[in-house]
């Protein structure tokens, strides 16, 4: 039997991210990904247009469905979130589901800044989310909001290692914190708090950014780990796929919005 994830996050239909990435991802990793929506939009919120329906209204019928089908989830695995109501009934879902491997994404903002939707209230909320999370996946600016530090860009290893620390003492077995500009590289930090042990993972970095990579790169650890591999491989799998599909498209004069060709190589997923 295939696992099943509950995959929380809004759906697009144009620009890769969120559902439209998290789908193709974790059924290429052999996993059952069943969405559970958030909010529907006819492009994502970067494009100068967009439709926006707003899930929040039908989340909490969504879920009571799936309770009284008594459908079992082998992970939850939770993304944007827009609003202190739909924060409130992602942990209600998270604690209904006891034995769930639990990923939280807590997507608040980057670059040191909050995103205009963002409250400290809501951060707040945030907070609590990832308390009740196996993982959590933070950058470094939601790293340094959860954990109530001063954010800056020249943190040294040790420095950011301290913060993972900090990070799973709100609760969380595993932390990765991700997109870290270092010289001329961009690392990812993985932190595990059991073994009390870190990992770096370190690839060239182009000066090009796309939409999406962060929701790629966690559907990506949230498979492996579902289906048993560790943390270490997880991270490196995903870093060493978003440095290839960031290289791969930069190559053409494609919109940032429309995110990467992770098309191209969900053949080295299946491969696994």
């Amino acid at each position: 039997m295939l696992k099943k994830v509950a995959a929380i996050n809004d759906l697009s239909g144009v620009g890769r991210c969120s559902l439209t990435v998290a789908i193709p991802i974790l059924s290429a990793l052999k996993v059952q990904c069943c969405p559970f929506p958030t909010a529907i939009l006819s492009s994502q919120t970067n494009y100068p247009e967009f439709t926006f329906l707003d899930f929040t209204n039908e989340m909490d019928k969504y879920k009571e469905v799936w309770n009284r089908l008594k459908i079992n989830f082998d992970c939850i695995y939770s993304g944007f979130l827009g609003s202190m109501e739909q924060i409130d009934i992602v942990s209600k879902f998270i604690k209904e589901n006891k034995t769930s491997l639990v990923v939280v994404d807590p997507v608040m903002g980057d670059n040191g800044e909050l995103y205009p939707t963002f409250t400290k209230e809501m951060c707040n909320k945030i907070k609590e989310l990832v308390k009740i999370s196996t993982l959590t996946t933070p950058n470094l600016t939601e790293a340094c909001i959860l954990t109530d530090k001063e954010y800056h860009d020249n943190y040294s290893r040790d420095e950011l290692i301290e913060i993972a620390k900090d990070l799973s003492g709100l609760g969380p077995e595993n932390i990765i914190i991700t997109g870290i500009i270092e010289d001329d590289n961009i690392i990812n930090l993985a932190y595990n708090k059991a073994k009390n042990k870190s990992y770096f993972t370190a690839v060239k970095y182009n000066n090009r950014s796309y939409s999406g990579t962060g929701d790629i790169f966690t559907s990506i650890v949230c498979g492996l780990l579902t289906n048993n591999y560790d943390l270490e491989f997880a991270v490196k799998t995903s870093t060493n796929f978003i440095y290839k599909t960031i290289n791969y498209t930069s190559q053409f004069n494609t919109d940032r919005n429309d995110g990467v060709m992770f098309e191209i190589f969900l053949g080295d997923l299946i491969s696994i």
